[in-house]
């Protein structure tokens, strides 16, 4: 996969505790625009919480982030996603009695400049943006993640896999830089894991987009990782190719334990 060497997104030194548990403990690393860069580790280890840290969930007690140049350790959760930074979540975070087409959209509204009034009478520039953002979403989201059955189904209704799939395609409709995917294949038979590995590799070849992902299937992350950096108990232990990785011992016996088959298996 091609990448670039700028880096977009640098988490220098963070650490972040919760009363007495200690969940990041001085961990540095560096995501380079155009790759796809996999954070993996046992349960506990503290990739979510580097997630939280960069969308701002969370506010470190330690360190900094710096995304495009700017430290954001300071800046407010709602302001994130202006700056091109979207995600999903490892439990899925949709209005489950709207349509999908709805939650899609609400991805992109806060964006919108119509003002009160227009918006309140649905005419001029209200109208225009949101015609506008339907015809983007149906003929560039919807369409890529093959959704259009079920644009006007209500979320609630749909199975698990199309539910982590319109989620997806919620954070897409912020038209993001850097996207932060939560473990999407969490969950997932065979077939739908499949799908929303081919969907990431869509995303982020025809759509130029930074994927900073964190899962357990480490088929998928193996086959479609530019880098992955593993962390055990809130630090990290190793950083690389996904073929350095697979052949590191400490991840492996952090990671999967002291058995042979413990190489197989991360494989």
């Amino acid at each position: 996969m091609k990448t670039d060497n700028e880096v977009i997104l640098e988490i220098q030194d963070i650490s972040l505790s919760f009363g007495g548990v200690k969940a990041l403990i001085g961990v540095s690393t560096e995501v380079r625009r155009g790759e796809i860069f996999a954070l993996i580790g046992p349960n506990g280890a503290g990739k979510t919480c580097i997630l939280n840290c960069v969308s701002r969930f969370y506010s470190p007690q330690h360190g900094k982030i710096i995304y495009k140049g700017e430290d954001i350790s300071g800046v407010r959760t709602h302001s994130i996603a202006a700056r091109g930074i979207a995600r999903t979540f490892q439990n899925i975070e949709l209005f489950k009695g709207m349509t999908v087409l709805d939650n899609i959209k609400l991805g992109r509204h806060s964006f919108l400049k119509a003002g009160l009034l227009s918006d309140a009478l649905y005419y001029g520039r209200s109208m225009r943006e949101e015609l506008a953002l339907r015809q983007e979403i149906e003929e560039r989201i919807i369409d890529l993640l093959e959704i259009e059955a079920i644009r006007k189904k209500i979320v609630g209704t749909l199975p698990y896999g199309l539910q982590k799939r319109v989620e997806l395609a919620r954070s897409l409709a912020m038209r993001p830089d850097l996207l932060l995917l939560d473990e999407p294949m969490a969950g997932m038979n065979l077939e739908e894991t499949e799908d929303m590995t081919r969907f990431i590799l869509n995303v982020h070849q025809m759509w130029n987009v930074t994927v900073m992902l964190v899962e357990h299937d480490m088929g998928v992350v193996m086959d479609i990782s530019d880098r992955v950096c593993v962390l055990e108990f809130g630090r990290k232990i190793a950083e690389g190719k996904p073929e350095d990785i697979q052949e590191h011992p400490q991840v492996v016996r952090a990671y999967l334990g002291e058995d042979e088959s413990a190489y197989s298996r991360l494989g």
